[in-house]
Formats: structure tokens, C-alpha cells, sequence
């Protein structure tokens, strides 16, 4: 592995100290230790930054990506072990960030990697944005991929979840576009194998108007719009709404879903990652709830098919 960066001060040291007590097992088991491939920059917005990387042998139990926000903060980012991907938000334009992911296995840091990025200058007008959609048709017609409707399926006071089909064909990527409630213009890049993100950050009573942008290669193929206004602000006695589980259990007690527990699986000074699981049963999406440190009811939708969510 790759020596670990002298900037960071963040827990990192203890792969390099217990290395010792790793090599035995690793000489009975060569297979067991993970490795990391190359961390890659997949795509650059003004604010955000989307990174990848392969992992040729073995697997992960979980990552860690730590890098220095703009005002020089350590940040450390909890990632799922499954995940080959991930979407840095929150940053600064036309700054230098230098990103180190470090692969985990029992605790430890096995093994790491490295890359440098600079986030963009700014971003045109979203009104101005130009759809080249002519350039696909006229070399590939068959080819060309199709957005299905934009759609609001959930609406928290600071977040709002959006879905969308592709009927046809297949996108290498999804840029989703709006402007925050001070008007400045934001962008999201999104997997090409989602079908639905969940926008936080929002303000609350405030109406949006999102721009969904399917791609090929780096062109933008197709395009879906939507309008969603945030809820207004929970009350302090604010509590969830829960339908009363007797109905469901009475009519067809097998369907009714069940939850297992509720873990903390890391824990950096500003995220918190959480898992759970569904012994019996599926459910159609999840909310997160909590109040932030100032006491306000914030609510996280999630995606049914997902089984642990970082809160950053």
C-alpha cells in the first residue's frame, strides 16, 4: 500500500503500526488481504466531485475517504463496503482538493489510494444550458436513450426525493441541476444505474425546479424537468405519523414488514453511518428522522431497496 499522507492528521497511522501483527495471517492467507485499485475522477462540478475505483482482489468490510475542505478542515467520509463509487458534495469552486481512500478490513486500514482534483469555475446559466440532443440521433439513432417523467415521490422541509424511468435504451450518467433557495446554481452527478436521488440541503417552504440530465459519454442526450416546494418547518411537538399497525397485521399478517435492529456502523466528528436490516418482509421506503444541533426536526427519505444510509 501506498504510504500514508503526511497532511492529514486523521487516524491513519494504524495500519503502518500493526503491520507486524498483519503479516503472519496474510503469509497463511495471501488471499484474504483486499487491494485497492486506482482512485479515479469520474466527474467535476463546481461543488461536487464524483470518484471511483476498482478493487481487483478480495473485498472490503468498509472504505474511508478523508480529504481537507476548502477552509483546510479535515473531513472523513464513511463508505459502504459494496460501494465502488461516491458522490463528495459541499465544495468550494476552482479549489485544489486532494482525496485519499482507505480500504478497511476488521478495524484496519489495509490499504489506500490517492488523487488529486480541481472542482470547476462556476457554472453557466441553468436557463442557458445547451441539450445537444441532435449529435446522438444523426450518428446513432438506435442508440439513443430516453428519459422517463421526473417525479417527486417524497418531500421532507430539507430534502426532496426524485425517481425517473429509462424506457429506453441505457445513460452512462445523470446530472441533476437547480438553484438553491439564494439562487445560486447547483449540480449533482448521479450513477447512471440510479433511478432515483434524494436532494438534501433544501429550505423549507421554498419551491424548486429540477433539470434532469440523461448522458452519453460526455453529452447530454436527453432532458426532464419537475417542480417540488419543500414542506413547511415541523413544529417543536412535531411527532412522525405512523399509520396504526393493527390494520395491516389483522388483514394479511404474513405482508407486514419487519425491521431489525438499527446499528452504527462508523462514526467521523460530522456523519454518522447507518445500517439495519429486513428479516421478514419489504418495505416500499424508509425515513430517517432526528433534530439537528440546533433542535430542528430534519427527515432523510430513503430508498425501500436500501439498507444503510450516511447522514453527513
Amino acid at each position: 500500500a501506498a504510504a500514508v499522507p503526511e497532511e492529514l492528521t486523521l487516524p491513519s497511522e494504524e495500519p503502518q503500526d500493526e503491520k507486524p501483527q498483519t503479516e503472519a495471517p496474510t503469509s497463511e492467507n495471501p488471499l484474504a488481504r483486499a487491494v485497492l485499485g486506482e482512485l479515479r475522477v469520474s466527474s467535476v462540478t463546481p461543488s461536487s466531485v464524483r470518484l471511483q475505483w476498482s478493487v481487483p482482489k478480495s473485498s472490503f468490510d468498509s472504505f474511508t475517504l478523508q480529504y481537507r475542505d476548502a477552509q483546510g478542515q479535515p473531513q472523513a467520509l464513511p463508505i459502504d463496503g459494496r460501494s465502488h463509487s461516491v458522490m463528495v458534495p459541499g465544495l468550494s469552486p476552482s479549489h485544489r482538493y486532494r482525496f485519499h481512500l482507505y480500504g478497511l478490513q476488521g478495524g484496519k486500514k489495509v490499504d489506500h489510494a490517492s488523487t488529486e482534483v480541481i472542482t470547476g469555475e462556476g457554472q453557466a446559466d441553468l436557463d442557458e444550458l445547451p441539450l445537444p440532443s441532435e449529435e446522438p440521433q444523426t450518428e446513432a439513432p438506435p442508440a439513443r436513450a430516453v428519459l422517463g417523467e421526473l417525479r417527486v415521490s417524497s418531500v421532507t422541509p430539507s430534502s426532496v426525493l426524485l425517481q425517473w424511468s429509462v424506457p429506453d435504451g441505457s445513460f452512462d450518467s445523470f446530472t441533476l441541476q437547480y438553484r438553491d433557495a439564494q439562487g445560486q446554481p447547483q449540480a449533482l452527478p448521479i450513477d447512471g444505474g440510479s433511478h432515483s436521488v434524494t436532494v438534501p440541503g433544501l429550505s423549507p417552504s421554498h419551491r424548486y425546479r429540477f433539470h434532469l440530465y440523461g448522458l452519453q459519454g460526455r453529452k447530454k442526450i436527453d432532458h426532464v424537468s419537475t417542480e417540488a416546494v419543500t414542506e413547511e418547518p415541523q413544529p417543536e411537538d412535531y411527532k412522525p405519523k405512523a399509520p396504526p399497525p393493527e390494520a395491516p397485521v389483522s388483514e394479511a399478517p404474513p405482508a407486514q414488514a419487519v425491521l431489525g435492529e438499527l446499528r452504527v456502523s462508523s462514526v467521523t466528528p460530522s456523519s454518522v453511518q447507518l445500517q439495519w436490516s429486513v428479516p421478514k418482509g419489504s418495505f416500499d421506503s424508509f425515513t430517517l428522522q432526528y433534530r439537528d444541533a440546533q433542535g430542528q426536526p430534519q427527515a432523510l427519505p430513503i430508498d425501500g431497496g436500501s439498507r444503510s444510509v450516511t447522514v453527513p
